[in-house]
């Protein structure tokens, strides 16, 4: 089977965002362009990690351009989105691996995320040559959301994610974990529960 990939260069919309309540939530991510959307389902960790990267990369790319390169120090106000996904979300895969990279001849950033995939290795060899075969742009490799953002689109992506990321529970002032809406049992407090 050949590999789908859904490509959006530019996209109209690229945004984060979240089905659900704080604590039982489901992170997307969700490109929109031309009347078709994708949404790709990922953990908030993956979330984090995504948005915490193109800031780093981002920067990277000013500091090497000597500041010549469109990319903002920070995300225009102009360009906050704080609509929720498109309905219906339908999740066309679960992202396993993801990647970022920087045209410079485009001045463009490119994003990709994969879908997750079981490898089958016997020994830490094998397991790090079907890595690789993985992140081979095969014909027969994985469904990928591929998209290609304008610095400052990257930028406004970034802080819409941390601040999805950051919606959540709050944590306890204690010992960090989540605080549930009925409280919940801290191990600082010896296991007695604690308050929202």
């Amino acid at each position: 089977m050949s590999r789908q990939v859904f490509l959006y260069d530019p996209p109209d919309r690229f945004v984060a965002g979240t089905v659900g309540l704080p604590g039982r939530r489901t992170f997307f991510l969700q490109a929109t362009a031309a009347g078709r959307t994708t949404s790709v389902a990922l953990e908030k960790a993956q979330v984090e990690a995504l948005a915490e990267r193109i800031d780093e990369l981002l920067d990277e790319v000013v500091r090497r351009t000597g500041g010549s390169a469109p990319v903002p120090a920070v995300a225009p106000a102009e360009l906050a989105d704080t609509a929720p996904l498109e309905t219906p979300i339908e999740e066309e895969f679960r992202v396993g691996t993801m990647a970022l990279a920087w045209d410079g001849e485009h001045q463009r950033m490119i994003v990709e995320a994969q879908a997750l995939v079981e490898l089958d290795a016997d020994t830490d060899e094998d397991l790090a040559e079907a890595e690789e075969r993985l992140l081979q742009d095969e014909a027969n490799g994985p469904p990928m959301l591929r998209v290609r953002i304008t610095g400052t689109m990257a930028r406004a992506f970034a802080k819409r994610a941390l601040e999805v990321v950051n919606a959540g529970r709050p944590p306890c002032p204690l010992c960090s974990l989540p605080l549930d809406p009925e409280g919940h049992v801290c191990p600082r407090q010896n296991g007695y529960r604690r308050g929202a």
